[in-house]
């Protein structure tokens, strides 16, 4: 990097920090922290507001093409304020999967029309999004999907089910892989369909989890409908279309998302010490890796980052993910070890933060693609081992 960049990156960082300083004030203020996998209900409709003033601002889609409503900076830069957006506490985006995922699969991949129509309303937050990849019969595998649709009288007509869709019960819209080639088996035949949520062919049903909240949906399509022009790339390219939004969901705000692990693994440290914890060797050796580990992870993003974000990933994205649900699902085992006897009662509020981060980060090794999905990648793609067998 040349000492020019280098100057215009940490002014950028110096605007980033001051505006969330100045802005995260009064009711905004109040926000900091909440939010996030496993509380993705507090105080929803206050971080709509705050991501709405985000937008206003010009502090979202950073990295979009100026051309599509986006800033255009860098990936650096993008790393930047994703850094600086953690280390503020500011509150969980709600508009995580517009922005992020479904807005830079539209760009890289959609029809002119396709962009006018949806790129304006993600950027201004008009519009909400939910995914529909994972089944009950295949959970993460895409190459098993079995809902289906079928092109009639200009309309895709869409049945099936999908599960563990996050916020569909809040969304307007969902970007659904179903098999549109009758007869076809694994990744030919599927296609990548916008369908709008709000429509009798559709039903979503919430499920409770182990913290007692319910951001995962059950999701069922009976003939619902959508125009025949919102498939995204060509009929039966949903394939490649779907594991490019699944590298941009592994992208830059995957770094965002390790300070706030860090922050965690902090917090973690202070309580080990308050409670004498500390002192056991074992604990502070598995504290100490955990913090080793996690440097591990940020060097292996950092290093593999604009592979990741071409809409084209290998298996980098894959190892990143396997990485990080292990470390937290790690931290949150270390945390109850901490914690000790008291970490199994509850009192009158419900779940402590420790209680909430043990159990959550069950799922973080099974959402966003279980780690056996993604061994397979791995497996397949980059060591060149035989293809595991399939129904």
């Amino acid at each position: 990097m040349s000492e020019g960049q280098h100057s215009t990156d940490e002014a950028f960082r110096l605007e980033v920090r001051s505006w969330l300083e100045e802005n995260l004030a009064g009711d905004f203020g109040a926000l900091r922290g909440l939010g996030g996998p496993g509380s993705e209900h507090v105080a929803f409709d206050e971080r709509l507001a705050w991501d709405r003033h985000l937008s206003a601002a010009g502090w979202t889609c950073l990295g979009w093409p100026v051309e599509h409503g986006g800033r255009g900076v860098s990936v650096q830069q993008q790393v930047i304020f994703h850094e600086e957006y953690a280390r503020a506490n500011a509150p969980h985006r709600a508009n995580h999967m517009g922005e992020e995922l479904l807005g830079p699969t539209v760009i890289a991949f959609g029809t002119p029309e396709q962009q006018a129509r949806f790129l304006p309303r993600i950027k201004a937050i008009d519009e909400l999004w939910c995914q529909g990849y994972s089944e009950p019969g295949s959970g993460s595998d895409l190459a098993a999907v079995s809902t289906s649709a079928y092109l009639e009288d200009g309309q895709w007509h869409v049945t099936g089910q999908k599960v563990w869709t996050s916020l569909a019960h809040l969304a307007d819209w969902c970007f659904v892989v179903a098999r549109t080639e009758p007869g076809s088996k694994g990744h030919r035949g599927l296609s990548y369909l916008l369908v709008p949520m709000d429509q009798p062919g559709i039903e979503v049903r919430p499920i409770q989890q182990l913290t007692g909240t319910s951001e995962f949906n059950e999701v069922f399509f009976d003939d619902a409908r959508t125009d025949a022009s919102l498939v995204v790339g060509e009929p039966g390219d949903g394939w490649r279309i779907a594991m490019g939004t699944l590298g941009f969901e592994r992208g830059v705000a995957t770094l965002g998302q390790q300070v706030g692990f860090r922050r965690e693994l902090d917090h973690l440290v202070a309580l080990a010490r308050s409670t004498g914890a500390a002192n056991d060797p074992l604990v502070r050796d598995r504290l100490l890796r955990s913090y080793r580990d996690l440097e591990v992870i940020r060097a292996h993003v950092l290093r593999t980052l604009e592979s990741v974000t071409s809409g084209v990933p290998g298996t980098e994205s894959s190892v990143a993910k396997l990485l990080w649900a292990r470390w937290h699902r790690d931290l949150g085992q270390l945390a109850m070890q901490i914690r000790g006897a008291d970490g199994l009662l509850t009192d009158a509020d419900g779940l402590d933060e420790w209680q909430r981060l043990f159990l959550f980060t069950r799922a973080d090794t099974i959402y966003g693609g279980s780690d056996e999905i993604q061994r397979n990648i791995i497996a397949e793609r980059t060591l060149g081992l035989p293809r595991e067998a399939r129904p």
